[in-house]
Parts: C-alpha cells; sequence; structure tokens
C-alpha cells in the first residue's frame, strides 16, 4: 500500500514540475537581439531599402479557373460555357458526328487495340496475345546527377625530428 502511495505522489511531484517548467519557458523573451538597422546610406543593400516579402498574385485558383470558364466575360458562368470542356470531350468520342455515342465509339481504343492484338484473328486472345495488351508504364527518372564522392581527408602527420 505504502508503494502505491509513493508511486502517486512522484507522479503528482513530476507532474508539478513538468507545469513549472513549461511555464517558465512560454515566458522568456527572446535571446536574440534585434537586427539593428543600417544606417549608411551608401550601403548596397540595406533593410530601408527592402519594401516587404514579394506579393503574391491578385488572383486565386478559383478566381482564374472562373475566369477561363467565362467566356464572355459576364462575371457568370452559363450551362453552355460550363459544359464546353465537356463537348468537346464527346466530339472526340463521336466518330460519325450523329450527336450518339454507341458502344462502338465509346470503346473505340479497346477495339483497335483487340484487333491489333489478335494476331491469327479468331476473335479470341491466347495467352500470349492477350500479354501483348499490358499497360506498359514509364520507369521513374533517374537522378540527372549521380552523388559526388569526396576522397578521405589526409591527416597531417606530425614531423619526428
Amino acid at each position: 500500500m505504502w508503494r502505491f502511495l509513493g508511486g502517486v505522489a512522484s507522479a503528482l511531484l513530476l507532474i508539478t514540475a513538468g507545469l513549472f517548467i513549461w511555464k517558465a519557458q512560454a515566458n522568456r523573451e527572446s535571446l536574440i537581439p534585434a537586427m539593428p538597422i543600417a544606417a549608411a546610406a551608401g550601403a548596397p543593400m540595406s533593410m530601408v531599402d527592402l519594401a516587404g516579402p514579394p506579393s503574391a498574385s491578385e488572383k486565386t485558383r478559383e478566381e482564374k479557373r472562373f475566369s477561363r470558364y467565362d467566356k464572355n466575360k459576364n462575371g457568370a458562368v452559363d450551362r453552355d460555357e460550363y459544359l464546353v470542356s465537356r463537348q468537346k470531350a464527346f466530339a472526340k468520342l463521336d466518330l460519325n458526328h450523329d450527336g450518339k455515342l454507341d458502344f462502338d465509339e465509346y470503346a473505340t481504343k479497346a477495339v483497335i487495340k483487340f484487333a491489333g492484338a489478335d494476331r491469327d484473328k479468331n476473335g479470341a486472345l491466347t495467352n500470349v496475345e492477350f500479354a501483348s495488351t499490358r499497360v506498359v508504364r514509364k520507369p521513374k527518372p533517374k537522378p540527372k546527377c549521380a552523388p559526388t564522392v569526396r576522397a578521405p581527408a589526409i591527416a597531417d602527420e606530425p614531423e619526428e625530428g
């Protein structure tokens, strides 16, 4: 029982000490002194010359995106302006330009890929033919420069005399 009470008391003492240390750390002033402003007018670069950090573009990403969609610049994106990109994608798929997208038009790339892989033209792919349809991924680019290897430093040997 005494061990338990001793453990609780020591834990409370450690927590209290931690709080005092934490509070003391929070109240410290900066140990780094403020940088003096250069008084020399002829200095090539002084703090007086700095106007502040460079400012970012006035338009945010969403404002730029809105401007791209708002073709007639009336301050509103109507339905036709919003769907222009989808219409262009649809037009690329609609090969016969009838305004309808049938399955063959939708799957043109897959049909061409299948026809190219089916070497014996029997309408079915064997294991070897199917393996030729795999997606070939580009390898990750290797670093352009190799890490430099430094020669070990030669220690000066004391002269014996």
